[in-house]
């Protein structure tokens, strides 16, 4: 901290919550010292307020900023949509708060309330979004201080496998309406994530050859999804928006954000319960597994970096160990000469009739 001169006066040097500050004292170093003495108290008892931390700054306001600013420069469409949705969900709660008002018991209250209607991943994942919001509020001038950083997440449970009975299936498609049928009928088919069906465009469908290029995936790898007949009906007989590059779009043209809200409507009128849109994509895997596809096929299907995640659905095919050492007896029978075999079937008759003889 300190005084310092310049053309038009002198000035005053100091730190707030890490940050150099720097003002203009008035016309003489007297006077400028005296200004310097007044922030160094204020600032130790804390009842120091910054212009910019105290602007007034609406949640929603800010929140429109940083989609435009941020996300839709710096992330993939999938992932615009992704922040767009998460967005719509705090503003539930902050919408009409300044910035500088939002605090950690105000979130701590967000947290429990909002657990009680989603998973604990859900809520994480809406807290990580308010958390870089916070951020960039901090890097643009408009914040002096991230009220997430002093708030714990959820533990997640990440071995959660819920996937569809084959009644669910019909109830559900039963009572989705057609654009919402279209959108589960691509999930339950591909296995493909809420992000990548709603950020699909009609350029990465090829009905030709029955692929949809995926090139904004999650592990950032392209991926090809090959699609099945039903697939290939649902998407040839949809409506195009001729103004619009989506396939699944709103009125306006936009991805359609509005999934949430009917998904969960058609489950309550289905009977459905604890169960997200992501596990349509579980119920895809976990068909393939009891349909007898092996796992490494699974793997690559489902766009899987490891296979370590491909092999929690591996015990909904009881009897893929028994087949497997099926396979490798008959393969090896081959290998084993007729007079071995023979000698081993003298030798198993020889160990049953010792068995009888001692049981008489």
């Amino acid at each position: 901290m300190g005084v310092f001169k310049k053309d038009d006066g002198w000035y005053i040097d100091y730190y707030v919550r890490g940050k150099r500050r720097r003002e203009k004292a008035g016309p003489n170093k007297r006077v400028a010292k005296l200004a310097l003495e007044k922030r160094k108290i204020e600032i130790a008892e804390g009842k120091f307020l910054d212009i910019k931390k105290n602007e007034k700054i609406k949640f929603e306001d800010f929140s429109e900023t940083y989609l435009e600013l941020h996300s839709r420069l710096n992330k993939k469409p999938m992932v615009v949509v992704r922040d767009v949705i998460l967005i719509k969900n705090l503003s539930t709660h902050f919408a009409g708060k300044y910035l500088y008002n939002i605090n950690p018991l105000m979130i701590e209250r967000y947290k429990m309330e909002r657990g009680k209607e989603v998973s604990p991943a859900t809520v994480n994942r809406e807290l990580a979004c308010l958390k870089s919001i916070f951020n960039k509020a901090i890097e643009w001038e408009r914040a002096e201080d991230n009220p997430v950083r002093k708030v714990k997440f959820l533990k997640e449970n990440n071995q959660r496998l819920r996937y569809l009975e084959e009644d669910e299936i019909g109830r559900l498609l039963d009572n989705c309406d057609d654009a919402l049928r279209n959108i589960v009928i691509v999930a339950l088919h591909t296995g493909m994530r809420r992000g990548e069906i709603l950020g699909l465009q009609w350029r990465d469908i090829d009905l030709n050859k029955g692929i949809i290029y995926l090139l904004e995936t999650k592990n950032n790898e392209k991926r090809e999804v090959h699609m099945d007949d039903l697939v290939m009906k649902t998407l040839s007989s949809m409506q195009r928006d001729p103004e619009s590059p989506y396939v699944f779009c709103d009125k306006d043209g936009k991805p359609n954000i509005n999934l949430r809200r009917n998904f969960e409507t058609a489950l309550k009128n289905s009977g459905i319960n604890e169960f997200r849109f992501h596990d349509l994509r579980h119920t895809y895997a976990s068909y393939l597994v009891m349909f007898g596809i092996d796992i490494r096929t699974v793997q690559v299907l489902m766009g899987h970096k490891t296979i370590e995640m491909t092999l929690r659905y591996s015990h909904l095919s009881p009897d893929h160990k028994r087949r497997a050492v099926d396979v490798f007896g008959k393969r090896m029978d081959t290998y084993w000469s007729p007079e071995i075999k023979i000698r081993s079937e003298i030798k198993s008759i020889d160990n049953c009739n010792t068995l009888i003889s001692s049981a008489v």
